[in-house]
């Protein structure tokens, strides 16, 4: 193996070249390890000849040599260097790799890395963070306690003559029809709605307001085009709907009995749940607003070249998140009056940003050799396995066998891990605000 160095600030180009004699050589080992496996016709087991391995199974077998070669070498360059690589290497075949596999070519490529910059991390132990505290007061407490009473809302039954509103519950009996033919899934009998509450079909809900007990209504409804059974999307219906009962709201009185209801051994310890939630949101969001605090210190007292793949690839993702809530029409109106170029240009600025907090925070991680445990990044896999109800095994399975991902899963406990471990070494200035300024958005 023979390689090149050229060098670029943080960037890096190695030019590699393997002797066609080599690969050969590597190829003929190959062969003589499989050949005591192999079965074929018309050959005892094990003895098949090596020149027939090679006329059957020689171009496959060089490309399975070529690929494990790249890997060494490409692996052997960078420990050779002693360079810390910012990035998975960009491979560039040199080679013609027909004639390398037919075995008449040496095996010629280059490929480009970047590299970690060399910085020391900024002394913090004499640096002041700023962070917001809150506690839960009497009137949140009480303002919670009225929406779970909401949340677990009453319905009593109607006159017969009273017409349903916007907010009451009716059983009801329904058949859907689609074309004049009842569809799989589309009737039931003594389904309970809550009218408004959105959990129909669009349009649905709406028609049977000023309906009476006893009614009767054909409710004609098109099935949304993004509607989850396929065969009912951007279909029109009619559903035959009779109402059996009409029933109005009625919020429960929040005392002893309700907070047994919900299987609580009494209002107090309700309370007390509450509260302790409460004030964990309170402290989540005190906490939060000293890591920004904490991260823009971060940010002034360093100040370093930075891998320009690395920043690419974090633009690159910024951006296409922008595009996207572009074409939602979730732009905010300042940046609609912005050129795309003046955008680029910001969005750049914080593309750098995050990849040098993301370095620095690495690297106070290395130097203070924080880990995180197996059983902090299963409970972190759990958590979003549980996101998605009904699913969770096919989404722990793909994280498993997606490094990528895992490693997704894993950056942002290592960095809440580091970021603990500087909050303890800084000086933490507390002050008392309200709920309301300590959950205001006023830091961007």
């Amino acid at each position: 193996m023979e390689c090149t160095e050229t060098s670029d600030g943080l960037s890096r180009m190695y030019k590699v070249k393997v002797p066609a004699s080599e690969l050969k050589a590597r190829l003929e080992a190959r062969i003589e390890e499989i050949r005591p496996q192999m079965r074929l016709k018309g050959f005892r087991p094990g003895k098949v000849p090596a020149s027939h391995v090679r006329k059957m199974f020689g171009q496959s077998l060089m490309g399975e040599v070529v690929e494990a070669v790249m890997k060494e070498t490409s692996e052997k360059a960078i420990t050779d260097a002693e360079i810390r690589p910012a990035s998975q290497p960009d491979m560039h075949m040199e080679s013609d790799m027909e004639k390398v596999i037919e075995g008449s070519e040496d095996l010629a490529y280059h490929m480009h890395v970047d590299i970690m910059p060399d910085f020391e991390p900024a002394d913090m132990s004499g640096i002041t963070i700023k962070k917001p505290v809150a506690e839960v007061d009497d009137a949140q407490l009480e303002e919670t306690l009225g929406q779970v009473a909401e949340n677990n809302m009453k319905y009593e039954p109607r006159g017969k003559t009273a017409k349903a509103k916007d907010g009451d519950a009716v059983v009801i009996d329904f058949v859907g029809k689609i074309d004049g033919e009842p569809f799989e899934g589309g009737a039931a009998e003594g389904h309970t709605l809550v009218l408004g509450s959105g959990s129909f079909i669009p349009g649905f809900e709406e028609q049977l307001v000023g309906l009476k007990t006893g009614e009767e209504k054909d409710v004609e409804v098109t099935f949304p085009e993004e509607y989850q059974a396929e065969h009912l999307a951007g279909k029109a219906a009619v559903f035959e709907v009779k109402v059996n009962e009409v029933r109005a709201p009625k919020k429960p009185d929040v005392d002893e009995e309700f907070a047994k209801g919900l299987g609580i051994e009494s209002l107090e310890e309700l309370k007390t749940m509450l509260k302790t939630q409460l004030q964990q949101e309170l402290d989540n969001a005190a906490r939060a607003k000293a890591k920004r605090h904490l991260l823009d210190v971060l940010d002034e007292k360093h100040d370093f070249e930075l891998p320009p793949k690395m920043v690419d690839m974090e633009f690159d993702q910024i951006w296409q998140q922008l595009q996207s809530e572009m074409d939602a029409g979730r732009v905010s109106d300042e940046d609609k009056e912005k050129s795309e170029d003046e955008l680029k240009d910001e969005y750049r600025k914080i593309a750098e940003r995050r990849v040098r907090l993301g370095l620095v925070l690495a690297e106070i991680g290395r130097i203070q050799e924080i880990k995180i445990s197996e059983q902090e990044v299963q409970q972190a896999l759990i958590r979003e396995a549980q996101r998605y109800p009904g699913q969770e095994r096919q989404v722990i399975e793909f994280f498993q066998k997606n490094e990528n991902a895992m490693a997704q899963l894993r950056a942002p406990i290592y960095e809440d891990k580091v970021v603990d471990h500087l909050l303890e070494t800084v000086k933490i200035d507390e002050e008392k605000v309200s709920r309301d300024e300590l959950m205001s958005d006023d830091e961007e």
